[in-house]
């Protein structure tokens, strides 16, 4: 199972090199043309679906299929997107002419430079889509600014982070002037989009990646919280929209993680369930028993 790519792995797995810079105060950014960095599409057809550390901001031509969060959209023509550390997401290319450009920037470069933040502008924030297609115009405009970025980057000029900067919040008001794709999200009333945005909220605790990580919002009533409804507008939303309630949903979610952990980490039960915000591993035996007729060890060596 894939964790969070740091910075340092993705320049070990992409470019094979570590800048000099990435440690620095004022935070990390780079940009990169995308056709330097495409590879082939993964072994078996197998997706690593995995968080990353760092924010990124992608403009792409051609075919791809972005798994993002609990949604699979497909993206093509020419389409912007906004991806942040919290969702988890994977690539499945279709085409091999896929070409654009690309930046990558920790929170700290825009410490103080944002208001509210970068988790507070609509296209990070819980639900909404991230995707912005692009006419031939609005292209030509996107591809500038990153050409900039691609030039400014190389000078040595000795604020050319603060231009940069400059350059990053311009694409990012830039596609906050038009629409998101209609296709990336969707919703045909407001129990649609209660259901959406829960849905990625469960997912944003996934993958469990380390025995001391903890899966925390384990009841309707978390959830509702944290959406700021009332426990049984969530509840009939989800009912109606599914056919599932609540807790149903949360379970099957918790019951699909515990297998993969069992399957694809070499924990032993007691962290499993730990990480999974059991108590004690008997209660997880006794819930992963309850759903599957097996105890979790049972499972592991089957």
């Amino acid at each position: 199972m894939a964790g969070t790519e740091s910075l340092e792995e993705f320049y070990q797995h992409k470019q094979k090199w570590m800048p000099d810079n990435i440690q620095k105060e004022i935070g990390h950014f780079n940009v990169f043309r995308m056709e330097d960095c495409i590879g082939p599409n993964p072994a078996n057809g197998h997706v690593s679906y995995s968080r990353r550390s760092y924010y990124k901001i992608t403009m792409m031509r051609g075919n791809s299929i972005c798994h993002y969060a609990d949604k699979s959209i497909d993206v093509s023509g020419t389409t912007l997107m906004f991806f942040n550390s919290m969702v988890p997401y994977a690539w499945e290319n279709l085409t091999d002419d896929r070409t654009g450009f690309f930046c990558i920037f920790t929170e700290d470069f825009f410490t103080d430079k944002i208001r509210g933040g970068l988790n507070e502008l609509p296209m990070y924030q819980l639900g909404n889509s991230p995707f912005y297609s692009l006419n031939a115009e609005q292209e030509a405009y996107v591809s500038g600014v990153f050409t900039k970025m691609m030039t400014e980057i190389e000078s040595d000029y000795i604020y050319k982070y603060d231009l940069l900067r400059n350059y990053v919040t311009d694409i990012i008001h830039y596609a906050l002037k038009t629409k998101p794709a209609e296709t990336a999200c969707r919703y045909t009333d407001a129990k649609s989009r209660i259901t959406a945005v829960f849905t990625e909220l469960l997912e944003r605790q996934f993958p469990i990646e380390t025995p001391s990580q903890r899966f925390s919002m384990r009841s309707a009533n978390d959830f509702a919280s944290q959406l700021s409804v009332h426990v049984n507008h969530l509840n009939r939303a989800i009912r109606e929209t599914t056919g599932q309630t609540t807790t149903d949903r949360i379970s099957e979610r918790l019951l699909s993680e515990a297998k993969s952990l069992l399957r694809h980490t070499d924990w032993n039960i007691s962290e499993i369930a730990y990480s999974l915000g059991f108590e004690e591993p008997t209660h997880f035996n006794n819930f992963f028993k309850k759903k599957t007729t097996l105890t979790p060890s049972s499972f592991r060596n089957v």
